[in-house]
């Protein structure tokens, strides 16, 4: 009997479904919109969950009884009031074994070949969790900025991207190429009529792309821009730190995954310089591990757990040969 398993990562963006048979072909491959149901709502999450679901289920021309575990890693599944919520809605889809996990332990599992050590997650926004050589799970983090997280998400980077170039444009803070690139960025030629605008019209959140304004305007040697970033990986670091205090009983050197667009995309050398550097400042032995595959893969490779698959190099490397291949159909 061959088993044919599903993975479905759901975050503040986007919703991926990926189908895969145990020998690591992809069968069939779905996209949706945001299914954390703390940013939209649980009938609008499910409603894209299902979308995903749907078209993978539809190009691997497969019914439900043909899978033989799904696995789902969403966003949002921090609490246990959250994991009920989720639960009963996911309950009604037609999968007789399935799994629902917070999408760090994608995250986790895609980095650690153990599923062991601590995942960071920067994102849209932001996370912190880990797993010890026990299988016992802490999460630092995840709630906002009222709940004590750092200014480290794309959009919380995003603001303080404007914030900053504002103070920059009042003589506030240091002069930054920021009052500059971000009244362009937006489709203004000057800080003074950006600013006007967006009082007139009462604009309290301002585009997440502005974070890759900030990344780039740092590569480019803006001080200012630096020290956003120095304090967003000072910021995971104390998470992290967090995360092995509590937890304990975690393997040398201890893996540290690091996912999300910010991280696995951005790779700035900024943050991951001062991520490092506050993780060792405290005396921990690490090694930094940044994903290659999309998390959704964390979300396979759980359900293959699940069912004591073995996972090997070929298995990995035929789902990012599968994974490409349809990139480039995309």
């Amino acid at each position: 009997m061959t088993h044919i398993v599903m993975g479905i990562d759901g975050g503040g963006s986007k919703t991926h479904a990926v189908i895969a048979d145990q020998s690591g072909n992809l069968l069939g491959k779905g996209f949706s919109g945001c299914s954390n149901y703390q940013v939209n709502g649980i009938e609008q999450a499910f409603t894209n969950i299902q979308e995903a679901v749907a078209t993978a289920m539809q190009e691997a021309r497969l019914s439900s009884t043909d899978l033989s575990f799904v696995q789902y890693g969403l966003a949002g599944a921090d609490r246990e009031i959250d994991i009920r919520t989720l639960k009963s809605k996911l309950a009604t889809l037609p999968y007789k074994k399935w799994d629902l996990v917070c999408d760090t332990m994608e995250g986790l599992r895609l980095g650690s070949d153990s599923n062991t050590g601590v995942v960071l997650v920067a994102g849209s926004g932001t996370n912190a969790a880990g797993r010890n050589q026990e299988g016992n799970v802490v999460q630092t983090g995840g709630f906002g900025y009222l709940y004590g997280d750092g200014q480290v998400g794309g959009n919380a980077l995003a603001t303080e991207a404007f914030r900053s170039a504002v103070r920059s444009w009042e003589l506030r803070d240091i002069p930054s190429s920021l009052t500059e690139r971000i009244p362009r960025f937006l489709g203004f030629n000057t800080m003074e009529e950006m600013w006007n605008h967006f009082l007139d019209k009462g604009v309290t959140k301002v585009d997440g792309r502005l974070a890759i304004v900030l990344h780039q305007a740092a590569m480019d040697g803006d001080l200012l821009s630096i020290r956003i970033l120095q304090n967003a990986g000072s910021e995971l670091g104390i998470a992290a730190n967090s995360v092995i205090k509590r937890l304990g009983n975690l393997p040398l050197p201890i893996p540290i995954v690091l996912t999300g667009s910010v991280l696995q995309k951005g790779k700035n050398p900024v943050v991951l310089d001062a991520l490092r550097k506050t993780i060792e400042n405290e005396g921990h032995e690490i090694e930094m591990i940044i994903p290659q595959k999309d998390p959704v893969f964390g979300a396979v490779l759980l359900a293959f757990d699940h069912l004591h698959l073995p996972v090997s190099i070929e298995i990995l490397n035929r789902m990012e040969e599968g994974w490409i291949s349809y990139e480039k159909r995309a």
